[in-house]
């Protein structure tokens, strides 16, 4: 069962998922299988939360990264000695020469 909620996503795994089966490494580790880490969006260094239900589910929460910030695409991009009208013209996404 996969539930998409909006402030994340829970995965309740239990039975056979068909996902295939993992093995635990003597470290604790286990390798989520690409396709539901594809699906899920998960990518090396996502944050997973697990939670045991009453019933033993045990849940998988991650949390969708935080959007890029709008001024991301600048960085970089300001030259040295640019006058205030260009710096807000590079913001505004206006063509600065």
């Amino acid at each position: 069962m996969i539930v998409r909620h909006a402030l994340g996503i829970t995965i309740a795994i239990s039975g056979n998922t068909g996902a295939g089966m993992t093995r635990m490494t003597t470290k604790g580790q286990v390798t989520i299988p690409k396709r539901l880490r594809d699906h899920l969006g998960l990518k090396p260094g996502s944050d997973i939360d697990f939670e045991l239900a009453e019933d033993g589910r045990v849940f998988l929460k991650t949390h969708p990264e935080a959007p890029e910030s709008r001024f991301a695409r600048l960085r970089g991009s300001a030259k040295p000695g640019m006058t205030t009208d260009e710096l807000m013209a590079l913001t505004r996404g206006e063509d600065v020469d």
